[in-house]
């Protein structure tokens, strides 16, 4: 008896007519008639959820440790969510005028806001409460050191091309959120620290050319401090900007489903597979263990180390400042940048003041640093003229231009951090504050030159190191002593595999050695874009001075100890690596045999 089913969302599966020849078998489930949980049944009926999660359940996720950077940060977001839910219960976004007469006695009597007030209740009222703020402080910073951690593994890996760009500038949008999240998170309590913070961002939109003085009444209902900035920020930290970020939470990790992960090169990975471990069980049982590992360690840290103590600070009061004070680690190059300023760029022009020494270290740096981070990978395919797709990611070494320019950036973060903190290295070391401030401008400029000419020396130095062990294998320590009286040290071969990993990328060439000449072949011009010639430019700046991975044909002279002796020998004895020399064959053959194919080398 044929029997038609019914399925409220049957599009979605592949057969919706079954044969039904008896009852069901509720007994083994391992039986084609076995009959699902009836919970699960009515849901795929009516949502068609088991296409979808068979597809998400057996997506294969390659294991490598760099690549739990990107879980460090998604589970610090969970943990920060799950503590800020626990904290909007006590916490009260108001600045309306109270007295504290709680537990904390060094405070009791002082004037205070309702939102000063509740923060010191939930550290000495509320079980709990203390390591509640703790916990979600804590979890806030991994959150976006995991995201800082995350970009620079994507970055320096090359993972973020084509087709990998819009996924990139998701995340890119992500990091500026999280620090604004963080700087509304931290101004919150309203204590002396917090008040600073608030103070300086109303010194940054006062900055703004023109509509400065506009923009500071609009954001804080009037004069500063005004009462509304507080729960203003609280509904941008527990509502908007949470939504947001989840959001595009999602639909970053959707597109790594979508796009597949990303791998490192190794001998039978390639860009059309993935080796790695599907998402049910084993990823989804190593996922689980690693959150615990991660809430673990923030418990434990916030259980021990003790970070904002706002009843340390007292609460905020615009006549004064407290000592030393400094921002979040993520918003350090900003106050250091405003440091490094010198104040003759603040100027008065057809009667307005022109801060530029406020507003280029503010308003301008802030989304200037985002955005070169978004535009970098168009770019960079602007400039290669790349238009592959991209699963394999690169060996930093590999890319000593992309890798000593992130480097260099870090090392321009590194010199405005230490500028941040100009004070009290000065008072520390012993020095003129004013001379720390020259040697940092002065640093500023030239580490960054240096940083990028010495990083680059190092990855081609790398690479060439790669190539003599690709030709002459690893040193072995053995001094070998010939009948003739000769000395030599007998180098131990590569594993086939290691060699491959040493072989397989490709060496890009610059453009204007790409694109053939000038002109046709009737002596006419080809016609070119306007910033052709900054193109080519910049093509050659990254991939003039390449290192080119060691070909079957170099791998067989070298183990013969000569060039022609080699190209006219069908195998080669060294290493147990054969090496074919027929035209187009020129594949390597591991020591059993089996074909390793030689990269293809794109030009």
């Amino acid at each position: 008896m044929t029997t038609h089913v019914p399925q409220g969302a049957g599009h979605l599966r592949s057969d919706t007519t079954v044969t039904q020849d008896r009852p069901f078998d509720q007994t083994n489930q391992a039986s084609p008639d076995a009959q699902f949980p009836r919970a699960l049944v009515w849901a795929d009926e009516r949502t068609g959820a088991a296409k979808g999660l068979r597809f998400i359940l057996k997506k294969v996720f390659p294991d490598h440790w760099s690549f739990l950077l990107g879980e460090v940060a998604m589970y610090s977001m969970v943990i920060a969510l799950i503590t800020g839910t626990f904290l909007t219960l006590w916490f009260v976004p108001s600045m309306g005028h109270v007295t504290y007469e709680g537990s904390y006695v060094p405070l009791k009597g002082i004037g205070m806001s309702e939102a000063y007030r509740s923060t010191l209740d939930i550290s000495f009222e509320v079980k709990g409460g203390l390591l509640m703020r703790q916990l979600h402080h804590w979890s806030a910073l991994f959150f976006i050191v995991g995201i800082a951690l995350h970009a620079a593994r994507v970055f320096f890996t090359g993972a973020f091309r084509k087709p990998r760009e819009i996924n990139w500038v998701i995340g890119v949008v992500l990091s500026l959120l999280a620090a604004i999240e963080g700087f509304a998170g931290y101004s919150l309590p309203d204590d002396l620290l917090s008040g600073t913070g608030i103070r300086a961002m109303n010194g940054f939109m006062m900055s703004a050319p023109v509509i400065g003085t506009w923009l500071t009444f609009f954001v804080f209902g009037g004069e500063f401090p005004g009462e509304a900035i507080i729960p203003r920020l609280y509904i941008a930290h527990v509502l908007l900007l949470p939504a947001i970020i989840v959001g595009l939470f999602v639909a970053h990790l959707l597109l790594v489903v979508v796009h597949k992960h990303t791998q490192y090169p190794g001998p039978g990975r390639t860009d059309d597979n993935v080796v790695g471990y599907p998402i049910m069980p084993v990823y989804a049982a190593k996922a689980g263990g690693f959150f615990f590992v991660v809430f673990g360690i923030t418990a434990l840290i916030s259980a021990l180390v003790q970070i904002n103590a706002v009843w340390a600070y007292g609460p905020y009061d615009p006549t004064q400042v407290t000592a030393g004070s400094q921002p979040d680690f993520y918003m350090w190059f900003s106050d250091g940048a405003l440091r490094l300023l010198p104040g003759w760029l603040e100027f008065e022009l057809f009667g307005t003041v022109w801060s530029m020494n406020i507003f280029l270290g503010s308003l301008l740096l802030l989304p200037l640093v985002w955005l070169i981070l978004g535009a970098y990978p168009f770019f960079e395919a602007w400039i290669t003229g790349d238009k592959r797709e991209h699963h394999l990611l690169q060996r930093p070494r590999n890319a000593p231009v992309r890798t000593a320019i992130g480097a260099a950036g870090i090392s321009m973060y590194l010199v405005l951090a230490l500028a941040c903190i100009n004070d009290i290295l000065a008072i520390k070391l012993g020095m003129s504050i004013n001379d720390l401030t020259i040697i940092f401008r002065i640093s500023f400029f030239v580490l960054p030159v240096i940083v990028f000419y010495v990083v680059k020396r190092l990855c081609m130095s790398l690479q060439r190191h790669d190539r003599e062990r690709v030709l002459h294998g690893n040193e072995s320590g053995n001094i070998v002593r010939t009948p003739e009286g000769k000395f030599f040290e007998v180098h131990e071969p590569l594993d086939p595999y290691e060699r491959w990993t040493l072989v397989q990328h490709d060496t890009p060439q610059p453009l204007a050695l790409t694109q053939g000449p000038g002109v046709d072949e009737h002596g006419v011009a080809r016609k070119q874009g306007a910033l052709s010639g900054v193109r080519n430019s910049l093509s050659s700046f990254f991939y003039k001075d390449a290192v080119t991975p060691v070909t079957p044909a170099e791998l067989a002279a070298s183990a013969h100890h000569g060039e022609h002796e080699a190209l006219d020998s069908a195998h080669s004895p060294q290493l147990g690596i054969p090496v074919k020399d027929s035209a187009g064959d020129d594949d390597f053959e591991d020591e059993h045999g089996a074909a390793v194919q030689a990269p293809r080398h794109h030009h």
